[in-house]
């Protein structure tokens, strides 16, 4: 985007923000509810977490944002409460933007949409594809905000396809002081990847700049019953059949339980599918992940073509996700270590398979975002979501963790681990120039709370 376009657009708006729940997709407002709550006790979206003020403040304009920063000691700022872990809580002052009125601008010429940052990204998907436009990916929850999924490198799935953040061209934060600022890869090239992932530490991201593209169609496939050494033998090829591909297990036998294989539509080419691929057999009708719940809430399967966002994520758009009765971890490893690292995890199933409801295996490309997980190298990643134990789940986390530490696995920022702050520091090649960027938009420490200051600063 040109520099003369992006003020333009930045004066507009001054002037006028995973993983799915398996176990509840049910149209419900109980999460709105809660979130409305302006007193008394608030919890994330799991309610595995209490966050540790009542202090809560919700502006309806983006510029009253900049009034309540420059008046904080300490805050945090709060999309749609989808972190499993307190990156986004704060001792003294939260303030949630989801009562900010969502805008948007398209800028055909450069092919970008400008938004607000707690435009949620199925309502966004929505708009765009009404305007003959798609993004490039979704993540299996669509009602995640833009600011938060790109501040943490939430993903999506697919060999060529890096997580939502790669698509940010430029953007607008609040610092420390009360100062709005605008970055973007032509006006701060040096300094962007940094910005973009950048876990609420440098300020409150107001405006956000995606890459956008013509829309598209998309069929959506599921294979059953995998066996592991076909999936050890055959990765590349299984990873890669489509334009996004999930592996589903609950690791209770050596095999995956449900592969599912997202494939752009072209035109009227005809697509004739085996039957039997690498020993599992083509599903007949549509399944959820867990195959003993009801498949009626999950995108279309069997084939069937749709739009970009009606396949892509896992589950429809118009039902919004009840509290979810889970906790959610995951860890990242390069491509080339992927099928040993998944083998490596089969190895505690009696372990594991107890307090687990579903593990999700994809890729993501890799990026130049410093503090994404996916920084400089193609990954896998090895999604968990458990029951809502968290005694069990910390016991098994380490297990975990020990397994990967071979291959150098980066847990997810907002999801549980129990990793060591001087191993998880170990993996980011960037951070020191990530913590100067920190110092110099806040030097105060007005952004950092407890989970930035025990991760990237403890030892």
């Amino acid at each position: 985007m040109e520099k003369r376009t992006f003020i333009k657009l930045s004066s507009v708006f001054l002037t006028g923000s995973l993983f799915s729940p398996m176990t509840s997709c049910n149209q419900t407002k109980q999460t709105e509810s809660r979130e409305n709550t302006q007193s008394g006790k608030q919890y994330n979206w799991a309610r595995n977490l209490e966050y540790s003020t009542e202090n809560f403040q919700y502006p309806e304009y983006a510029r009253d944002i900049q009034g309540l920063i420059k008046g904080s000691k300490s805050l945090r700022i709060l999309g749609t409460r989808h972190s499993f872990n307190r990156i986004a809580d704060s001792t003294q002052e939260i303030v949630s933007l989801q009562k900010i009125k969502p805008v948007y601008v398209i800028d055909k010429e450069n092919r970008t949409v400008t938004v607000d940052g707690n435009v949620k990204y199925g309502d966004l998907a929505e708009y765009l594809h009404s305007e003959g436009y798609a993004l490039h990916n979704m993540a299996s929850l669509p009602h995640i905000s833009v600011a938060g999924s790109c501040a943490t490198a939430t993903h999506g799935s697919g060999v060529k396809n890096a997580n939502l953040s790669s698509e940010v061209v430029a953007l607008e934060m609040i610092t420390a002081a009360g100062r709005l600022l605008r970055a973007s890869r032509t006006l701060s090239p040096e300094t962007f990847p940094g910005m973009v992932v950048a876990l609420g530490a440098l300020g409150a991201i107001t405006k956000v700049t995606l890459k956008i593209q013509p829309s598209f169609q998309v069929r959506q496939d599921v294979y059953q019953n995998m066996p592991l050494v076909e999936v050890k033998k055959h990765f590349d090829e299984v990873m890669s059949a489509g334009y996004s591909v999930s592996l589903f297990t609950n690791y209770a036998k050596e095999n995956i339980n449900q592969v599912w294989v997202k494939r752009k539509v072209e035109g009227d080419v005809k697509l004739n599918l085996v039957t039997d691929w690498f020993g599992s057999k083509l599903a007949t009708k549509n399944l959820h992940p867990i195959e003993e719940i009801s498949a009626e809430n999950c995108t279309e399967q069997m084939g069937v073509p749709g739009p970009w966002h009606e396949r892509l994520p896992h589950f429809k758009m118009n039902f919004t996700p009840s509290s979810g009765e889970e906790l959610q971890s995951e860890f990242f490893v390069p491509y080339k270590n992927g099928a040993e690292a998944l083998a490596a995890v089969f190895e505690l199933h009696e372990k594991i398979t107890p307090h687990l409801l579903i593990s999700e295996v994809r890729t993501i490309a890799a990026d130049d975002l410093w503090m994404s997980p996916c920084y400089q190298q193609d990954c896998v990643a090895i999604h968990f979501t458990w029951k809502q134990d968290w005694m069990a789940v910390k016991q098994v986390l380490p297990l975990i963790e020990e397994k990967m530490a071979p291959f150098n696995a980066r847990p997810h920022w907002a999801k549980l681990f129990t990793m060591s702050p001087s191993r998880l520091q170990s993996q980011y090649k960037k951070l020191d120039d990530f913590k100067k960027l920190i110092k110099e938009y806040d030097p105060e420490g007005k952004f950092r709370n407890e989970f930035l200051e025990q991760n990237l600063y403890g030892v």
